[in-house]
């Protein structure tokens, strides 16, 4: 499955944090031979902004979105780098 497929089904998992602003970029083209992009998975960069977040810290923002990535993390998705802001620190 292409990657534009993968970033649809993330919106799709994400969408279950009420996200206020979603951007998502696939990065996988800068990683061209990297040991870990030839199974397969991509790099994906996740700006997420919901009130999910708020009082909340890294660690416990991160597994939020890893949750709701769920099995994507498996084979999909190989490295995803994370921005989660609650909307008060915008």
């Amino acid at each position: 499955m292409s990657h534009d497929a993968t970033v649809a089904l993330l919106r799709e998992r994400l969408a279950a944090l009420a996200p206020q602003s979603l951007t998502i970029a696939d990065e996988s083209h800068r990683h061209a031979g990297h040991a870990g992009a030839s199974g397969g998975g991509g790099h994906f960069r996740v700006d997420i902004v919901a009130a999910a977040f708020s009082g909340k810290n890294t660690l416990v923002r991160h597994r939020l979105v890893y949750d709701a990535a769920g099995d994507l993390m498996h084979h999909r998705i190989h490295a995803l780098a994370i921005r989660a802001q609650a909307p008060e620190e915008l």
